[in-house]
């Protein structure tokens, strides 16, 4: 991971976002909503625009922000998105239609790990987006894994757990739980024989998986 000086450097040379979408990432930093990482997520974009995915797929949609900056970034994709905490759902369908994207962007309310069949009759997608509970992050990746495209990406946030992962002694029992799930969630990604992955330390870590 990046030190935080070249994190707030990084930030403050980062284009504005527009005034809509700084009110979003300022409510979710009032609130304590988390949303993606800003260096994360710019990262996160431009990998996108390099191969313009038209089919997304997200779960943990939050307050809508990761769902409406892809949206702007691609102009041309089309995004689900699913949520299961309905106060954070209500408020990402307003910060939605605000932006003039409910064209775009199809909230789906529930739990991720009950809805895999409502997909069933989807097209095939791009990307998946992963970046829900974390201690489910492998259930995600089977469930879902199988509507993504050969070549298409999956793209988990938070791998590196605020660098916990590299912790051997986390005094915080519930801290250590998490990072240890996600530590497993890891080896099993990188040795997954369907998969080509690599973790890139931006954010709060970027794992980026290739379907083969």
């Amino acid at each position: 991971m990046i030190s935080k000086q070249v994190e707030n450097y990084l930030k403050s040379i980062i284009p504005p976002r527009g005034d809509q979408v700084e009110e979003i990432e300022e409510y979710a930093r009032i609130n304590h909503v988390p949303i993606m990482d800003l260096v994360g997520m710019e990262s996160l974009l431009q990998q996108m625009k390099l191969h313009e995915p038209k089919r997304i797929l997200e779960i943990g949609t939050a307050i809508g922000y990761s769902a409406i900056r892809i949206a702007q970034a691609l102009p041309g994709a089309k995004i689900i998105t699913i949520e299961r905490d309905e106060e954070r759902f209500n408020e990402a369908e307003k910060n939605i239609a605000s932006l003039g994207l409910t064209n775009r962007i199809e909230l789906k309310f529930g739990d991720a790990l009950d809805l895999v069949e409502t997909l069933e009759s989807e097209p095939l997608f791009d990307v998946l987006f992963i970046d829900a509970a974390k201690g489910q992050y492998q259930r995600f990746f089977d469930l879902y894994g199988k509507y993504v495209k050969t070549d298409g990406v999956i793209y988990s946030d938070n791998v590196l757990f605020r660098g916990l992962v590299a912790e051997d002694d986390i005094e915080n029992k519930r801290l250590q739980k998490i990072a240890t799930k996600i530590k497993s969630y890891n080896e099993w990604l990188m040795n997954h024989p369907q998969y080509e992955t690599r973790i890139l330390p931006v954010g709060d870590g970027l794992a980026v998986s290739i379907k083969k």
